[in-house]
């Protein structure tokens, strides 16, 4: 469903993507994690059609991200850590403008609206302007907007951050949900613990470069830490990577 290949981005000399190569079914949850600066912000606002690429491809459903835009964006849910809204529109108003952005007819667009804003708790919200939002309010609609269309593939920037536990705890059920139907979630957090808990399989990028890949048993044994938590797996892999880069550099 998403296939990544030789993808490159570089600001000048520095290269913040150097030649990431990632392939990802459909219906999985993949976690991209690495420490900040790593060049995972970089990679999901290529995925989501909002940088191109300096060299390489992302596909999504078959579909070239940089040469198809509109039809990759139409398959597409993308939610970004911090969300952008329009602070005069109600909640309501808000998801069944989205809705039709993506071609919903009218009715569907409210229908679908109602339900997402069950689904979220933000039903008592639905008319109120959305600059009285809290940021967790905000949040748990920017969701409810990346999946109004019923997108093929969810992009994630740091699902939890701004959600209370109850509200966090619903959104890695809606995330095995949504994967159970055939959709995949790719998704960036620094909370590892809800790595653990959501991913079929982690990357970990650093320095641009992917160093690991794998699900957590696997990373763990590739760590030489079986069995070990996931923080303490990433910690060891990063630390190790980072003694690469330095060997690297001091030979340069």
């Amino acid at each position: 469903m998403i296939s990544i290949r030789g993808l490159k981005k570089s600001y000048g000399d520095f290269e913040a993507v150097r030649g990431l190569d990632l392939e990802i079914p459909a219906g999985q949850v993949f976690g991209f994690l690495g420490p900040n600066g790593a060049g995972k912000t970089t990679t999901i606002k290529i995925m989501a059609g909002l940088l191109t690429p300096t060299r390489g491809s992302v596909l999504v459903g078959g579909i070239d991200v940089t040469r198809e835009p509109l039809r990759a964006k139409a398959v597409t849910g993308f939610i970004p850590d911090t969300p952008f809204l329009f602070d005069r529109l109600t909640g309501s108003e808000f998801l069944r403008f989205m809705g039709r952005l993506y071609g919903m007819p009218a009715a569907r667009a409210a229908a679908k609206a109602d339900q997402y804003l069950g689904f979220f708790d933000l039903t008592q919200w639905a008319d109120h302007l959305i600059e009285s939002y809290s940021h967790g309010m905000r949040k748990r609609l920017v969701m409810a907007g990346a999946l109004m269309h019923g997108p093929q593939v969810v992009i994630v920037d740091e699902p939890m951050v701004g959600l209370d536990p109850r509200g966090a705890h619903k959104v890695r059920k809606l995330f095995r949900e949504l994967a159970g139907k055939g959709i995949t979630i790719f998704l960036t957090t620094h909370e590892l613990s809800t790595a653990q808990a959501v991913c079929d399989r982690i990357g970990i990028i650093h320095h641009g470069k992917l160093i690991a890949l794998g699900s957590v048993a696997e990373l763990a044994e590739a760590a030489r830490s079986p069995g070990s938590h996931l923080e303490e797996v990433f910690l060891k892999l990063t630390l190790e990577s980072e003694g690469e880069e330095r060997v690297l550099f001091r030979d340069l």
